[in-house]
């Protein structure tokens, strides 16, 4: 991991992606494009969620 991009720096757009997964929400062209920009740095990274019952 680069070191000028801490841990917590990945916490928001895996958050995000987790959210929208869990809840099965569709994200517009501009959010998706947002949050592959936040998340590039984090490309080796797995988001893990559990669906909502």
């Amino acid at each position: 991991m680069d070191a000028a991009r801490p841990v917590r720096d990945m916490h928001l757009p895996g958050g995000l992606t987790a959210t929208k997964l869990r809840w099965n929400l569709s994200a517009d062209k501009t959010e998706q494009a947002a949050l592959l920009e936040l998340a590039e740095p984090c490309a080796e990274s797995t988001v893990e969620y559990e669906p909502a019952s």
